[in-house]
């Protein structure tokens, strides 16, 4: 077994260490949660995984909850591809403050079968740990201040639940003020 601090109290969630559950990972996931400090995952309903229905069946406030968005970005004939790290409360502010800070011209959310193809999480459960090594990772300063968030496990019949300080520390992660409030 790991050495972990206690579980978080989220929910009516039953948080276990996430590095000895990889069953309830996707695999690139699996493979890149051992670096993330005082990860834990809880089994869910796979058809619950969006994030209001996972919210209101498993009594997790909004506020602790992510979402993880993969976005498109073009300039001339150069794609970049990004991920951006939001509460739920919010939405990431795409085509300003992500465009501008991607030096993109054009930016869109990336096509479904596009991000779970790059990714290899399934659509509704991509999370911010294991994304390729050459993607941003653009995280909300709101994310980071808080206590713990509830973000996808690359599965949908699962949720990890990590210290928002610890989003600030994943590969290629960048903090910046990103998202539109309320």
């Amino acid at each position: 077994m790991s050495d972990f601090s206690a579980p978080p109290e989220i929910g009516t969630l039953r948080w276990l260490p996430a590095v000895d559950h990889p069953e309830l990972l996707a695999a690139p996931v699996a493979g890149a949660v051992a670096s993330v400090p005082d990860a834990f995952v809880a089994p869910i309903d796979p058809d619950l995984a969006d994030t209001a229905a996972f919210c209101e069946a498993y009594a997790v406030p909004l506020q602790v909850s992510a979402n993880c968005v993969v976005v498109a970005g073009r300039r001339g004939e150069v794609s970049t591809l990004a991920a951006c790290l939001v509460l739920a409360t919010d939405r990431a502010d795409v085509n300003k403050t992500v465009r501008r800070h991607l030096d993109v011209r054009k930016i869109s959310f990336a096509a479904m079968t596009e991000a779970v193809a790059r990714t290899s999480m399934e659509y509704g459960g991509i999370t911010p740990i294991g994304l390729p090594a050459d993607w941003p990772l653009l995280v909300d300063t709101a994310v980071t201040d808080s206590e713990w968030v509830v973000v996808g496990s690359g599965i949908r019949g699962s949720k990890i639940a990590i210290r928002g300080a610890a989003t600030a520390r994943l590969p290629a992660a960048q903090v910046l003020d990103l998202a539109q409030r309320g």
